[in-house]
């Protein structure tokens, strides 16, 4: 997954989830954040940012913020990125061998799930979950609470139960990293439900990513620690 016309700022500040100022050749400016959990690790004040231009002229804001400097390490934080990368990475062959197609925003039980592969043996259902949260080499999800991608575990969890093939997908937006674990201290009932979950049979993979400030794509698979 490429960016185009990709510009480097100085972050400011963040009002609220949507918008951060940026200082772009000295003059601060409002920007879009393409993340709207909470990266407050990630969005400190003098952290070098990196920006694209938005698709919409009319938008007030001009500019969409799709990846952040933490030390040495480069972290995409576009929300949008990991259904992406994950598409372009299955589509390629290397998630299931022989698979017919991939349909997106697949919809199962009471919720919407972001692919169904199609293969010989059969459907399986993929939630995928970017992850930017990282300290001293380990990244974690969620970095916020997430009712959301509970019911999405409990989905899989019932689908696998009724005999499709479910795959809770992780896309850490970041390389180098030793291994992905739940989050318990900030939201235990993720972590409670992803054991369950791969107890069940639902299958919990983590890939790492190659980061540019125009560029991402799938890298290697990392260990994940329940």
């Amino acid at each position: 997954m490429e960016y185009q016309n990709v510009v480097a700022g100085r972050f400011l500040d963040r009002p609220n989830r949507f918008i951060a100022h940026v200082e772009i050749g000295g003059e601060a400016v409002t920007v879009h954040v393409k993340n709207t959990g909470r990266c407050r690790e990630l969005l400190v004040p003098g952290a070098t940012v990196y920006l694209t231009p938005g698709t919409n002229p009319l938008r007030k804001t001009p500019f969409d913020l799709i990846a952040v400097e933490k030390g040495e390490r480069l972290i995409n934080m576009d929300a949008q990125a990991p259904n992406r990368i994950f598409a372009e990475w299955a589509a390629e062959g290397n998630f299931l061998p022989g698979m017919k197609g991939l349909r997106p925003e697949y919809p199962w039980g009471e919720s919407r799930l972001d692919f169904c592969a199609e293969t010989d043996q059969g459907l399986c259902l993929v939630e995928v979950k970017g992850v930017t949260l990282e300290e001293g080499g380990h990244v974690r999800f969620p970095d916020a609470p997430t009712q959301r991608g509970v019911r999405h575990i409990h989905e899989l969890q019932k689908a696998v139960q009724s005999g499709l093939d479910g795959v809770l997908f992780f896309v850490i937006q970041m390389k180098d990293v030793y291994d992905l674990s739940p989050n318990d201290a900030t939201h235990p009932a993720f972590g409670q439900a992803l054991r369950e979950a791969a107890a069940a049979g639902v299958r919990i993979l983590a890939y790492d990513c190659h980061v540019a400030p125009g560029r991402i794509v799938m890298g290697d698979q990392v260990p994940v620690c329940l």
